[in-house]
């Protein structure tokens, strides 16, 4: 994923996979980047595209995110890899049926700040049935990203 100044996300869909990919440069630290993508109760201040997010963002912990893009419903994903200030996965679903997976990275940018990505992949055989119902996640990533970058920079 290329990172610019101005959040542009790169979706992909096929029958069974549609993904989602957003990038940008942070003038910030990767800490920094990463201490507001870990901290749970602190998203809803910073990130317009999560109303809420219950529960530890931590490896093995199951989370249960409220959004804009669907009132009333509650996502649960479970954080299935965490590697601090470097990489977090956020799993939902099961295979083969319909699973989400999304994936952060940070890293440190060339010429300083933090390089920022993120990553969804949706599969599964159910996939073709409910696509139509999934929000256009484009603009909610490039919305999750612009936030990220702004409230990272405001604070460094």
């Amino acid at each position: 994923m290329t990172t610019t100044a101005t959040p542009q996300a790169q979706k992909t869909r096929r029958t069974f996979r549609m993904t989602c990919s957003v990038g940008c440069t942070i003038q910030a630290s990767p800490d920094r980047v990463w201490s507001l993508l870990t901290d749970a109760a602190g998203f809803p201040r910073w990130n317009t595209t999560v109303t809420r997010i219950g529960g530890t963002i931590a490896l093995g912990q199951k989370l249960r995110i409220e959004v804009p893009a669907a009132p009333g419903r509650t996502f649960q994903p479970k954080v299935t890899a965490f590697e601090p200030v470097e990489r977090m996965v956020w799993s939902d679903g099961a295979a083969p049926m319909f699973k989400g997976v999304r994936t952060f990275t940070v890293a440190p940018a060339k010429g300083g700040g933090t390089a920022f990505a993120m990553h969804e992949e949706f599969t599964g055989v159910m996939l073709p049935m409910i696509a139509g119902s999934l929000p256009d996640f484009g603009p909610i990533f490039e919305t999750y990203a612009a936030d990220l970058k702004r409230e990272a920079e405001r604070s460094a």
